[in-house]
């Protein structure tokens, strides 16, 4: 009998080209993740040989951005979270108002609407999970302060694109009727954006209060039993299984209900094994996520648009960090903090596929916007490492 068998060889070939290429990296005294999106572009659809499913990819990738801020949840206490809102919350908005004006800019002196400028710019204003938890992980700073406000952001920005999500077809209804359809009443957009933030608010609510409670009994209860297998299990069901709801309830994103989920089982006095029994599946299933990245990388472009690759890359490098860097100046924070900032965010990734993704299928972006997106954060993922190393020679200085 014949199986299926896209989801094993995905898995296989995908993890066994990034293990290749994350060697080569290390022997060139490169970061791994670089490999990883080397081997990603080798297993694509845009380069000869193997292709892998460019539909479960993605997927995968998922599961890896879910268990690694579950994991950082699990390191991040509310207290945590409420003591940088005053920088978080500010810093985060006026950053992305300003990278999605500067991509506006720019789409509109390409000639492009102004609905797909400001999808475009909105796409180059949020930063890569991924990249920022494992940026901040191999420097040492996941549980400084600067680390911590780096976070905070980064929830901020995940919230503002749920937000977005939910608006874009509404929004791009409203500034081009004639391509997205009929543009919906002012009310009517109120109340859209009401009933999100509800959600989003009796998401938060219901961890804090009976999330925090139920899941560090659960973890209790299974340690009881003396398996590890079982508490390895229900480690992996907790994130995954409370991500999952939190999207398919309240709206939110895998990654928010994943770092609310862990920020409650910070509550109980098992969060450290947890959070070694669950690494070695954030390592996977994180190097799976930079090779779902490389994979939607076409070459081609780089050749087609350079010019216009190149300001893409410069928006997100220089422009989004120079931002960051000014706000956390202007809201009277350290100079190392708005450096550390401003370098964690020198990068783009999930959010930025979902919106242009979303921009196709509405109308408003063409294929080339979104070769250009991914091209721009390939290329910003690729430089991030470089933007630490900066930031560390300042600090020094």
């Amino acid at each position: 009998m014949d199986h299926e068998t896209s989801l094993i060889s995905t898995i296989a070939v995908g993890l066994a080209f990034a293990f290749v290429g994350g060697c080569v990296a290390f022997r060139l005294r490169l970061p791994p993740l670089v490999g990883y999106l080397l081997a990603g572009i080798a297993v694509g659809p845009f380069t000869p040989g193997y292709v892998a499913d460019v539909h479960l990819a993605p997927q995968l990738a998922e599961i890896g951005v879910i268990l690694l801020m579950f994991g950082v949840g699990m390191h991040f206490s509310v207290r945590d979270l409420l003591a940088v809102r005053s920088v978080a919350i500010p810093g985060s908005i006026a950053q992305i108002v300003i990278a999605t004006i500067l991509g506006a800019m720019v789409a509109h002196l390409w000639g492009w609407s102004l609905g797909a400028g400001l999808v475009f710019g909105l796409a180059l204003s949020v930063a890569s999970t991924v990249v920022l938890l494992r940026a901040l992980e191999s420097n040492g700073l996941l549980n400084s302060s600067d680390g911590r406000i780096a976070i905070g952001w980064l929830i901020v920005e995940d919230l503002v694109m749920v937000l977005a999500l939910v608006l874009l077809p509404a929004l791009v209804g409203l500034l081009e009727p004639g391509d997205a359809g009929v543009a919906p009443p002012a009310g009517k957009l109120w109340i859209t954006i009401l009933v999100t933030l509800g959600k989003v608010v009796a998401f938060v609510l219901l961890m804090l209060v009976l999330g925090a409670r139920l899941l560090p009994w659960v973890l209790r209860r299974i340690n009881l039993t003396g398996s590890q297998e079982l508490f390895t299990l229900a480690v992996i069901t907790l994130s995954l299984g409370v991500a999952f709801a939190s999207a398919e309830i309240f709206g939110v994103s895998f990654a928010l209900g994943a770092f609310f989920a862990g920020i409650v089982v910070h509550e109980s006095d098992l969060h450290h094994r947890a959070a070694d029994e669950l690494r070695p599946f954030q390592n996977t299933f994180a190097a799976l996520f930079f090779v779902s990245v490389g994979m939607l990388f076409d070459p081609a472009v780089l050749l087609r648009q350079p010019i216009q690759v190149l300001t893409v890359v410069g928006i997100i490098v220089v422009g989004k960090s120079l931002a960051a860097l000014l706000v956390v100046l202007v809201l009277r924070r350290p100079l190392s903090t708005a450096l550390t900032v401003s370098a964690a965010l020198a990068q783009i990734g999930e959010f930025s596929f979902i919106l242009v993704g979303m921009g196709v299928k509405l109308g408003v972006l063409t294929i080339e916007a979104q070769s250009l997106v991914v091209a721009g954060a390939l290329l910003s993922i690729t430089l991030n490492p470089l933007a630490f190393r900066l930031c560390r020679l300042r600090k020094a200085a």
